[in-house]
């Protein structure tokens, strides 16, 4: 089963358990899904689907973060429902140390491939190198992280 197939089925059930804050969730995320395959004509994969989610996820720890700062906690809890609802979606995070190591190996090749080593000016082509690697598999923020702390040495 395949994951579109895997947030219908959660969605049927959802909606069996009357869940409607979890089925609101799901809903948002099937709307998005297909807003993306219209506008761009195309069958979703799960790595697709993933950077779907990813995005989702990310709009809504700002969400949290700016209604907090607003002082509407009830908007900010609502939408930390929908992130826990979200992150079912999401593949085996990595750990800190295999984000380093992954980064390691792209600086190693972009070193290779430039015949030098990449300085901070180079990070642009080894974020995009590891963004196809790691899509959906770690947090971007830290992956960034990573690449400023391999390219400063």
């Amino acid at each position: 089963m395949n994951l579109k197939e895997r947030i219908t089925e959660d969605m049927k059930a959802a909606m069996r358990a009357r869940d409607s804050q979890r089925l609101g969730a799901i809903r948002l995320l099937t709307a998005a899904l297909k807003q993306r395959e219209v506008d761009e004509r195309v069958v979703l994969d799960d790595a697709a689907v993933v950077g779907v989610v990813d995005k989702l996820i990310k709009q809504r720890k700002d969400s949290i973060e700016a209604f907090t700062q607003a002082a509407r906690l009830d908007l900010a809890d609502k939408e930390r429902a929908e992130l826990l609802v979200l992150q079912a979606y999401l593949p085996q995070r990595l750990s800190a140390e295999e984000v380093k190591a992954a980064v390691a190996a792209v600086v190693a090749e972009v070193a290779t491939e430039f015949g030098r080593q990449p300085g901070a000016a180079d990070m642009g082509r080894v974020m995009a190198e590891v963004k196809t690697r790691l899509a959906g598999q770690a947090d971007m923020a830290l992956v960034s992280a990573a690449v400023k702390a391999a390219l400063a040495r």
